[in-house]
């Protein structure tokens, strides 16, 4: 998909939702997080369960300055800025804004383009149909590998090769196929003690 035709001064963003509510994936599970969802993806995994996002055309170009004004008034120490896929945009002018509010900034990417603002956490959720520059796997804090089928996992591998020694591994089980992945993620974890299970605890708290 496309971006607009406009500038990329960031200063506007497709804005599909933004709320208040609980990181229910990944390393930092279960912290309050003010969430972003900017509009546009050219990846749109048949899977996806955000396909909404990918048209940035339906969605409204929203002044950051309003965005971080939003995040404030609802009270957020931190952010979490994800897609769509968020680095169609430049990010740089919301990062600044926020951080020079004591906001946190914690950004969700496929990695498939070039990294633009500065960042409290990366996670990288790289798809193997699209691999992710080189770049930001080497600056990610999180390695967040959707398994969507078996194939998913020797992915996993092949991108955690290129990641700091630092960096947190998780493997998470597509929400659709859950019930089916979810035996082979745990004793895959068993036999690859690195790696962490990740789960998408907010659906299961039936939370946004």
């Amino acid at each position: 998909m496309r971006k607009r035709e406009t500038d990329n001064s960031g200063l506007l963003l497709p804005l599909v939702e933004e709320f208040y509510s609980i990181q229910g994936e990944g390393v930092n599970t279960g912290r309050a997080a003010y969430f972003i969802r900017v509009g546009g993806c050219d990846i749109c995994c048949s899977w996806c369960d955000t396909r909404h996002s990918w048209n940035p055309e339906l969605h409204p170009m929203v002044s950051i300055v309003e965005i971080a004004g939003n995040v404030t008034a609802a009270g957020a120490d931190s952010v979490v800025v994800t897609g769509g896929e968020p680095l169609m945009w430049n990010m740089e002018p919301l990062c600044r804004l926020l951080r020079s509010k004591g906001i946190k900034t914690f950004l969700e990417t496929s990695g498939t383009h070039p990294l633009t603002g500065k960042w409290d956490w990366i996670t990288l959720s790289p798809k193997k149909d699209s691999p992710p520059l080189s770049g930001i796997l080497e600056m990610a804090d999180e390695l967040k590998v959707v398994i969507h089928d078996g194939t998913d996992f020797e992915a996993a591998e092949m991108y955690s090769r290129n990641v700091r020694p630092a960096c947190q591994l998780l493997l998470q089980p597509e929400w659709s196929r859950y019930r089916e992945m979810i035996k082979a993620i745990t004793e895959y974890v068993k036999k690859n003690s690195r790696w962490r299970v990740s789960l998408q605890a907010q659906k299961f708290m039936h939370i946004p």
